[in-house]
């Protein structure tokens, strides 16, 4: 790919993405214009408009970054589509309580909804035609894989497979070719993967990309992981980096728990109609118990039984065999289907916040015979414990329902090292966008599994195998 051309992407995508902001705020802005000013006993005359159209614009950026919903070129066109329209939602629902309190009463929420249907036909638009523009000054990259072992290279280059418009793995080269052998190829690409190789070659590698300006895609360790988690810090002229790792401080403990107590106390008022109504279509189906209590594993390995909306036949385990959900499990319930690809099966968790056992964000909560297996082929699993189990994390957001315990480990890793308030107000905002787009994020393991496959790098795990 010409470098050169490369250097404009940036631009083209800025510039693409000013359009589509400024055509949804001139949407908002003739229903503003047109009804809610003219309604107003004090009506805004121009400055006054023109203020309220930026505030308007820059709401919706934030939520457009949010859900990245302006990832042309990145995501898949479907993927944007709801990303944006979801973010055009909670930016008109905002307006809609901004011109609540300019008009100190609650106006009508019709012209809105009606601007609101007209943005969704420009999304789509602009979505379909983008990503057209997109990937033809764009085609993908021409990729080569380097890589150390074959299992967990396969397993990503299958992933990036499914994304033929951003990613061409033309080649993979194995470490034991050679440093040499492999610099001399690297000319020939676009872009170089590194996955799951020894570290003295990775590291070479990853200097000569850098000296040569060759963009590098690499598959992370838990150790790197820990390290972007660290501080910086000097002693004296010395650079020091500095990896605490003990997990959440106790001041942002107490203030997320806090947060979690109102948060989750909110939540159990809002839905307990979805809960009732959850509740008599179980009972209902098969007179069977409605909840489905679990023990699980939270923060330092403490137990706690686990509320869940009863989605499966009653005695779904009585072989005794801890399993996940696999694909077309027929253990699960025609009702079970409808309320897990929805997460309501989910919401009687809100209790476990509540009480303490739980907080709203944080790695998911693992079965303590299924943790025993990961653990005992990935001694490292037990690192995510140093923070409490969460109705939703970084790995529940990013991930899907059989991503390998592995990879689940870093997700949940790079939320404990990076951990704010901020970055829990934000998974929260994207878990709400896993209900419109549920079906991947729900995905069973393959038939014949009991847990999901594990994979780990050569040098801190053990095995490359399915359990």
């Amino acid at each position: 790919m010409n470098k050169d051309k490369e250097k404009y992407k940036r631009v083209a995508l800025f510039v693409d993405s000013l359009v589509l902001l400024t055509w949804l705020t001139s949407a908002f802005g003739i229903i503003w214009i047109n009804y809610y000013n003219s309604q107003m006993n004090n009506s805004f005359f121009a400055k006054g408009n023109w203020v309220l159209f930026g505030l308007y614009m820059a709401i919706l950026w934030v939520f457009s970054k949010i859900y990245r919903g302006l990832k042309v070129g990145t995501l898949k066109t479907a993927d944007i589509i709801v990303s944006q329209i979801l973010a055009t939602f909670c930016t008109n629902v905002v307006a809609y309580f901004q011109i609540a309190l300019i008009s100190r009463q609650l106006p009508q929420v019709g012209p809105l909804l009606i601007g609101m249907l007209y943005q969704c036909a420009v999304i789509v638009i602009w979505a379909v035609v983008s990503g057209a523009i997109i990937r033809s000054l764009y085609p993908a990259k021409n990729i080569v894989m380097i890589y150390g072992n074959e299992h967990p290279a396969m397993m990503l280059a299958e992933k990036m497979s499914h994304r033929a418009d951003k990613y061409l793995i033309s080649e993979m080269i194995n470490v034991s070719m050679g440093f040499d052998y492999i610099t001399g190829r690297l000319g020939e690409f676009d872009a170089v993967v590194i996955c799951d190789t020894p570290n003295d070659i990775r590291n070479d590698i990853l200097k000569y990309c850098f000296s040569n300006s060759i963009r590098t895609y690499l598959v992370p360790k838990i150790s790197d992981i820990i390290v972007r988690g660290s501080d910086n810090n000097e002693l004296f002229d010395t650079p020091l980096i500095t990896s605490k790792n003990d997990g959440i401080g106790i001041e942002k403990r107490f203030i997320k728990r806090l947060s979690d107590i109102i948060m989750s106390g909110i939540g159990i008022i809002i839905a307990s109609p979805f809960m009732l109504i959850t509740a008599i279509a179980i009972k209902l189906y098969d007179r069977g118990p409605i909840l489905y209590k679990q023990v699980r594993y939270t923060r330092d390995k403490k137990e706690f039984k686990l509320l869940k909306f009863r989605s499966m036949v009653v005695n779904a385990e009585s072989d005794g065999v801890a399993r996940l959900a696999s694909e077309k499990d027929k253990r699960i319930t025609p009702v079970g289907k409808v309320i897990r690809k929805i997460r309501f099966d989910e919401l009687p968790q809100l209790f476990n916040i509540f009480k303490g056992d739980m907080s709203v964000v944080g790695p998911r909560p693992e079965r303590p015979e299924i943790h025993a297996k990961y653990e005992k082929e990935m001694p490292e699993f037990s690192f995510r414990l140093k923070v409490k189990a969460g109705l939703t994390g970084n790995a529940q957001v990013i991930g899907k329902y059989n991503t390998t315990p592995y990879d689940k480990l870093k997700l949940d890793l790079m939320y404990i090292e990076k951990y704010s308030i901020a970055l829990d107000i934000l998974l929260i905002l994207k878990t709400i966008k896993i209900i419109f787009m549920p079906e991947e994020s729900t995905q069973g393991i393959k038939e014949g599994q009991s847990t999901a496959e594990i994979t780990t790098d050569n040098k801190e795990g053990k095995k490359h195998e399915t359990t």
